[in-house]
């Protein structure tokens, strides 16, 4: 297994130190506050980890975030055991640190059935094969790229593939659109648990950009604050994270300093996976 994937794994692996209680790490990488979808994969593997009955998987979660999340300090996550049914299984998380709560989430799990089933369909978007790689967009719009920025870049466990290329550091107003192919970089294990926790990582990468293109702003800007706020997320069928998976995004408001996003994931035959949806703050300082 590559080394980028196995550290993402070893990141999403908890150490459990009290019943409902577990202890998760942040990566020395340098960000001032710990990744959205970091949290949001870590609070899921400890909600996982105490439904003993193994074939019940999430089907949902809903997330808030609190506080930002310090890079440098361990996070607990506490776990209630908030109702075991017959069908479903209810957990809630809270994640601590420094003794106060910087995210919570409600997740349910449910035993595999069959019912009625219906689907919107794929957009019909390039393959993955014809998509640029963030590499390659960045490569195409190298000058404008911000002195030493290269030297910051670093292999990811996670690959992605554009289907619209966009220059992130001059952006130019674009609709609230955006279609992105990801997949970890090496097979998963197969738990089907363990691959929710990985699309619940990867999904906070690129859902709340969507909110911003078409203000021809991005991250870099000294002026603008963005943060995610809450997310939340519906697994439809099991799936593998390895395999290439299609992102289809929208924003169909903002405003508030409030970017609204939304995504749909299929898989490349185009089976729908997963919802997501998330409201971010998009605040620009003047």
């Amino acid at each position: 297994m590559k080394q980028e994937l196995k550290d993402l794994l070893d990141l999403l692996d908890l150490e459990q130190i009290e019943v409902n209680m577990f202890r998760g790490n942040s990566p020395s990488e340098g960000w001032q506050r710990v990744y959205g979808g970091q949290v949001l994969g870590q609070a899921l593997v400890a909600a996982s980890r105490t439904v003993e009955d193994a074939t019940r998987t999430a089907h949902s979660l809903h997330g808030y975030f609190l506080r930002p999340g310090d890079t440098t300090v361990p996070i607990l996550y506490q776990v209630d055991r908030i109702r075991d049914g017959k069908s479903f299984t209810t957990r809630r998380v809270v994640a601590i640190q420094r003794g106060r709560a910087i995210f919570n989430m409600s997740a349910s799990f449910q035993v595999g059935e069959t019912g009625l089933e219906h689907q919107f369909p794929m957009p019909e978007i390039k393959p993955p094969q014809e998509c640029m790689t963030q590499q390659e967009m960045r490569r195409q719009f190298a000058a404008d790229m911000p002195e030493g920025y290269v030297a910051r870049e670093r292999p990811q466990p996670i690959e992605m593939r554009f289907a619209e290329a966009m220059n992130e550091f001059k952006p130019e107003p674009m609709p609230p659109f955006q279609h992105t192919w990801i997949r970890t970089i090496d097979r998963m294990p197969d738990d089907v648990r363990l691959n929710q926790c990985m699309l619940a990582y990867a999904c906070d990468m690129t859902l709340i950009d969507t909110s911003y293109r078409p203000h021809a702003i991005n991250w870099e800007n000294q002026d603008f604050q963005v943060a995610s706020l809450d997310h939340a997320m519906w697994f439809h069928r099991p799936f593998r994270a390895d395999e290439w998976l299609l992102y289809a995004q929208d924003s169909p408001f903002s405003g508030g300093a409030r970017g609204f996003s939304r995504g749909t994931i299929y898989t490349s035959s185009g089976e729908l996976i997963a919802s997501v949806a998330q409201e971010g703050l998009i605040r620009l300082h003047r």
